[in-house]
């Protein structure tokens, strides 16, 4: 193989890394457009584009740990804590938390599961994953 060709091969790559690892940070970034209004432009108009990405919710818990996986037994990524808003992507059945085992996956700096038990939606209730 040429010289050439594993160079071309390595740029990919690393172009294909760099986008794996900013996804959330992308997500983010989409979030910020909206100005924090679950779906409601700056001006107060309706985008509907904005409500297929993220919805609202806010956290009741003391202290949420929000987990890597839908289920109180995986690894804990952060917390969140009581009054927090929370960008919600999606829910997804998981461990049943007090009667509820819907999980809610949070976007919010890093891709994190909290158990929907301890967060309360803000408008409409998310979409399934």
């Amino acid at each position: 193989m040429s010289l050439r060709s594993r160079l071309s091969i390595a740029t990919a790559a690393a172009f294909l890394a760099a986008a794996a690892a900013v996804t959330p940070a992308v997500a983010d970034d989409e979030w910020d457009t909206m100005g924090g209004t679950g779906g409601m432009g700056g001006n107060g108009h309706h985008r509907p584009d904005d409500d297929r990405r993220f919805y609202r919710g806010i956290v009741t818990a003391d202290t949420l740990a929000l987990r890597s996986a839908p289920n109180r037994g995986s690894r804990i990524i952060r917390f969140a804590h009581r009054g927090d808003i929370v960008k919600i992507f999606c829910k997804a059945p998981g461990q049943t938390v007090q009667g509820n085992p819907l999980w809610y996956l949070l976007p919010d700096g890093t891709w994190a599961w909290g158990a929907a038990r301890f967060i309360d939606n803000i408008g409409p209730a998310p979409r399934w994953c």
